[in-house]
């Protein structure tokens, strides 16, 4: 299997090897510059804020589409455990042997033991097994490969049984900026959008100016397309579609020429797949991954919880706000869980 020539054809005009410099590890989040921020931050004017995070939880979006792509196990510690206390370990050797002849009167019950330490802190705690990308997340720059290839022309074999050693995630140390709400079921009066349908430019020209923004360099994107209104019936329901079909609505390839063009930093949307699938062409099957992760170095998200925002942009009457979106720094990770929040 080989790309179309399509794809070639837009990979060599948005390819930004070398834009950074040979050593760059961020890509497009060069873009997110100190005065995109100042401007951002001046967009907070009431101080409102929406995540738009699903939760992490053990019965969420996966069940087993994705090799070795599991939901969030959550396993107790420590349940309100005394400070100091370690009930597995026992020195034997510090008792008297015949400590047990000596005057019950002068032994502590267990009882009064706990009511005695009652008042020391306790602690719970625990841990976590989860994929990275099981929910709200971003893909990171070593997400995805194609020719033996990763961004900036690192190898792929740069990744290995220990993770990314090049382009891990931790290398995004902020992501925190404009974000702008491309709202495609407001620009195009329905509720969701068809499950297969592919975004254009033209559709992102319109929802920009149905939605009142003028795109600026280093924006991050995101786009609504509803199909998040189909979890409420189950992940099945959400990750299938309404055909049942697994096909999916999202940027098709001439919309990564959009993005390139207006400079965009990082692009987020509300579907499990990100892109139109399986597309048009069976060649081009998640090329625009490959397009935006290797050739661009443009961060993608996935599985947004858009629909609250919509409704308090709508309320607010403006689709443009400050968006704190950082990954989390797993070192050599493919990718990360975010918890968005857009500030108003």
């Amino acid at each position: 299997m080989t790309f179309s020539p399509a794809f070639f054809e837009v990979r060599d005009q948005v390819r930004n090897w070398g834009r950074w410099g040979n050593d760059d590890r961020i890509g497009t989040l060069n873009l997110i510059i100190d005065d995109a921020v100042a401007h951002a931050a001046s967009l907070i004017k009431t101080g409102r804020r929406v995540s738009c995070a699903l939760d992490l939880r053990n019965d969420g979006l996966q069940f087993g589409q994705v090799q070795g792509r599991i939901n969030p196990e959550l396993t107790m510690t420590m349940i309100n455990s005394p400070f100091g206390d370690d009930k597995n370990s026992h020195d034997k050797n510090s008792h008297d042997k015949n400590s047990h002849d000596k005057n019950s009167d002068d032994k502590i019950s267990d009882d009064e033991n706990d009511d005695a330490r009652s008042l020391i802190p306790h602690f719970s705690d625990d841990i976590v097994t989860m994929a990275l990308q099981t929910a709200t997340h971003w893909d990171g720059l070593s997400h995805v490969s194609y020719d033996n290839t990763l961004y900036n022309g690192v190898p792929a074999s740069s990744i290995n049984s220990v993770g990314a050693s090049v382009l891990g995630i931790e290398n995004i140390r902020h992501l925190t900026g404009r974000g702008v709400l491309l709202d495609l079921c407001t620009s195009k009066g329905v509720t969701q959008l068809p499950s297969d349908y592919e975004i254009t430019p033209k559709d992102l020209d319109e929802a920009a100016q149905r939605c009142g923004v003028t795109m600026r360099t280093g924006d991050i994107v995101l786009l609504r397309t509803g199909r998040m209104q189909l979890l409420d019936a189950g992940a099945e329901e959400y990750l299938l579609g309404p055909n049942k079909d697994a096909t999916c609505p999202g940027p098709g390839l001439d919309a990564v020429c959009w993005f390139h063009r207006h400079d965009v930093a990082a692009v987020a949307t509300d579907t499990y797949i990100f892109e139109a699938f399986p597309g048009t062409n069976p060649d081009d099957t998640l090329a625009v991954h490959c397009l935006h992760l290797v050739d661009m170095g443009l961060t993608q998200g996935q599985n947004w919880n858009l629909e609250t925002l919509a409704a308090v942009c709508a309320e607010e009457n403006r689709y443009e706000f400050f968006l704190e979106a950082n990954p989390e720094p797993f070192v050599g990770g493919c990718g990360s869980p975010v918890n968005p929040v857009a500030v108003f």
